[in-house]
């Protein structure tokens, strides 16, 4: 893990706790399946975010930040609890779910205080809209949320998301297979990009409206708001103008090497890629995910407007992540669920008034769970001894001060009960280990783009051995659905 635990309970002892009238309040923002090609990080050609841009002028940009597991469930149970997978054995997306089944699945989840509870615990309201925990647009009343961890969530939290997404009108007679080679991966066209027309009170603008009523609330506890935006994860469906903004004979492919699998480990994903190359589909779907982003930075920027002119604006806490990062075909991989730092490196951004040394970058190893006791520490709360991460305020004092920790990702490929895989990564390297043993090391600072495999190398066997010592000695095993659960959902037969 980034810290022992021995050390964190320490922080949990000594921490104080400020009395409500000085607390800052928070604004946390998760985005969905945002990868690194936002212009502060990488900056795809024709990339167009200037509210991220906006946003890492007044934050810290933590620039090698990583998920806990590259999925959006394990991902997202980690950041809220502060719990590592290899702690909880949640390493993979479980669907069919209404409430907190996971609690239900981990012995060591089961009274883990959410971080939304954990503020409510000490004087602070907390409300939440959009995607927090994980849910799909699609499957309606599919929630990981739980709802007695706030005080307030816009409309259902056990369905946050599936009545602000529309579909465009596909015509019905025409099988989503008519006119290509191959069958597309998915259905329902999901795997798709194309415009939709959304109304004020559709999409992720619509929590931002909310989000933005919460912030001018009166009231007289300090507010820890969570504001989860979807876009843009699949499927690539926002309004023409942001396709606009994206002319499809202007469309850059990522770097990508057609050998580059030669010397990696296989995802399991090659099929997705072979039918997009047959179909022609890449520059495409590129289109509509470079389009998803400038929507969701739209809409960031809408909130960030909205809280520099509300009560708000002086005294908050703003922290934004994403809960993986995601493939447009580097490494012949769409989506995420892999172990590269194209899937596990995420855009974290945090600002913290009067700490924080904002307009900088810091290259610390981070990883998601550090984000819970980091907002405990910023806002005067002790550390829950669940968690298993490590502040990282001391960054965002001096963003060139970098200690020696490395960021943890993990994955369990081939579940249920498969043994989970691991990525970890310093300032320099990047080193993965599979659970059949194979390994992975590349040098970032040469080989950005991670085409050469270094472990088989024996200049870099003692770089590779100190990477491998770093890993966690003792892993939770990988957990499986709660049928028994009262929050699980079976499938219904069509």
């Amino acid at each position: 893990m980034t810290r022992p635990f021995a050390f964190l309970c320490l922080i949990a002892g000594l921490a104080g706790v400020l009395p409500a009238s000085e607390k800052p309040n928070v604004l946390v923002i998760a985005i969905d399946d945002l990868n690194d090609y936002i212009s502060p990080l990488d900056n795809h050609p024709g990339i167009k975010t200037p509210n991220f841009e906006r946003l890492a002028e007044r934050s810290v940009t933590f620039s090698n930040a990583h998920c806990a597991a590259p999925a959006c469930h394990p991902s997202r149970v980690a950041v809220m609890t502060g719990v590592h997978p290899v702690k909880s054995g949640l390493y993979r997306n479980l669907f069919g779910a209404h409430g907190p089944r996971w609690r239900h699945e981990s012995p060591v989840l089961e009274d883990a205080v959410v971080l939304s509870q954990h503020f409510r615990n000490h004087g602070y309201r907390a409300v939440g809209g959009g995607k927090i925990f994980h849910t799909l647009q699609w499957t309606k009343g599919d929630s990981q949320n739980d709802p007695d961890a706030w005080d307030d969530y816009r409309g259902d939290p056990l369905d946050p998301i599936s009545a602000d997404w529309p579909r465009p009108a596909f015509v019905r007679t025409r099988k989503q297979d008519d006119g290509f080679v191959g069958k597309r991966p998915l259905g329902h066209h999901l795997f798709g990009a194309a415009p939709v027309e959304l109304s004020e009170e559709q999409g992720d603008g619509a929590v931002v409206d909310w989000a933005i009523r919460q912030m001018n609330h009166e009231a007289d506890e300090p507010l820890f708001l969570a504001v989860g935006l979807f876009r843009p994860h699949i499927p690539w469906e926002v309004p023409q103008q942001w396709f606009d903004l994206y002319p499809e004979e202007s469309v850059q492919l990522p770097a990508h090497r057609e050998d580059d699998l030669d010397d990696a480990h296989s995802h399991g994903r090659e099929s997705w890629h072979a039918w997009v190359k047959a179909n022609r589909q890449w520059k495409h779907l590129m289109r509509g995910y470079l389009a998803s982003i400038s929507y969701v930075d739209h809409q960031l920027g809408r909130l960030l407007d909205g809280l520099d002119a509300s009560p708000m604006a002086k005294d908050t806490i703003v922290v934004l992540w994403t809960d993986h990062g995601f493939h447009i075909g580097e490494k012949e991989n769409w989506e995420k669920f892999a172990l590269w730092e194209q899937t596990t490196r995420v855009p974290l951004f945090i600002s913290a008034p009067g700490v924080s040394k904002d307009g900088e970058r810091t290259r610390q190893p981070t990883t998601l769970t550090d984000l819970y006791p980091t907002l405990c520490e910023l806002a005067g709360l002790p550390v829950p001894e669940q968690c298993t991460g490590a502040s990282v305020v001391p960054q965002l004092k001096a963003p060139g001060k970098v200690d020696d920790r490395v960021s943890l990702t993990s994955y369990v490929f081939r579940g249920p009960g498969g043994k989970p895989s691991h990525g970890v990564s310093d300032t320099k390297f990047r080193y993965i280990r599979y659970a059949d043993g194979f390994e992975e090391l590349y040098d970032l600072e040469k080989d950005r783009n991670e085409y050469l495999n270094l472990a088989t190398d024996p200049e870099f066997s003692g770089i590779k051995a100190g990477f491998s010592a770093r890993l966690p000695k003792v892993v939770a095993p990988d957990v499986d659905v709660a049928r028994d659960s009262p929050y699980h959902r079976p499938a219904k037969r069509k």
